[in-house]
């Protein structure tokens, strides 16, 4: 039974939300909710909104109009930190790992929301300080197991392929024990293997560590294998919302992706 269908409670919930940069309007009204322990897919052509809509949630671009809920809180407008401080953390489209840091130093940075770093606790290290760092260390090193990263923990991160980069950004995000992911296109890049590798993993978040997702992503293959329910954006607006196969086949998002012409033929060859 998905989340959809046994009345999970709202873990993210977003109403009419709207942003412009200068005339450009981004997003025009956009609503959509994320239950508990859903995997939820925000698709669309490129320009249409996505990741405008993802700076809406975290902070980054508070909305000119509309509200957003997380766990039940109003967040609009709150400062990124604040959001991070909230169970909530994310990827991004490109990558953004600290080259010349091994791959176990940049997953331990995903405990920062974590660390209460003070100048007492700095004096008296060996007491305070090294046990607290201890306590992280075993965390870190609990994902690296769960992502099956063991043989490349204290290599260079710019020393391995960009596809183990991607699961190891994931590995950092979810250093931080959230309860609610947010992944822009995670698998950008990679080859079927790397996507299939990534996306046995996003499963494992949601279903072992309980971690609801909020996913973008290009590859509809992946999309309709992962996602329980999908928004489909086109110009800032909601085209389509509703299982991931029905959502994305219907028509309006067919004509979003191919063209008038082109979906007029695929309606007729159906």
């Amino acid at each position: 039974m998905s989340a959809t269908e046994s009345g999970s409670p709202v873990v993210l919930e977003c109403e009419g939300i709207e942003r412009s940069f200068g005339g450009l309007k981004a997003l025009k009204g956009v609503s959509f909710a994320v239950r508990q322990g859903e995997i939820f897919g925000l698709v669309g052509p490129n320009g249409s909104g996505k990741t405008t809509m993802i700076n809406v949630v975290t902070g980054f671009y508070p909305p000119q109009a509309g509200r957003v809920h997380l766990f039940g809180q109003d967040i609009t407008g709150m400062r990124p930190y604040r959001i991070a401080q909230q169970a909530v953390a994310r990827t991004f489209q490109n990558l953004a790992l600290f080259r010349g840091m091994s791959v176990l130093d940049n997953i331990l940075l995903g405990r920062h929301v974590h660390m209460r770093p003070s100048a007492l606790a700095s004096l008296c290290y060996w007491v305070w300080a090294a046990r607290e760092e201890t306590a992280h260390r075993r965390i870190v090193e609990e994902i690296i197991d769960f992502m099956q990263l063991q043989g490349i923990r204290d290599e260079p991160i710019e020393s391995i392929p960009p596809g183990l980069q991607k699961s190891v950004e994931l590995a950092r995000a979810l250093a931080s024990e959230p309860k609610f992911l947010i992944l822009d296109e995670p698998m950008a890049g990679m080859n079927q293997e790397e996507k299939e590798y990534l996306a046995r993993y996003i499963l494992d978040a949601r279903d072992e560590r309980g971690v609801s997702i909020l996913l973008i992503e290009h590859h509809m293959d992946v999309v309709t294998s992962l996602c329980d329910q999908v928004l489909v954006l086109s110009y800032g607006e909601a085209i389509a919302q509703g299982p991931a196969r029905e959502a994305i086949s219907s028509p309006a998002v067919v004509e979003a992706y191919l063209g008038h012409r082109a979906a007029q033929r695929a309606g007729a060859i159906a």
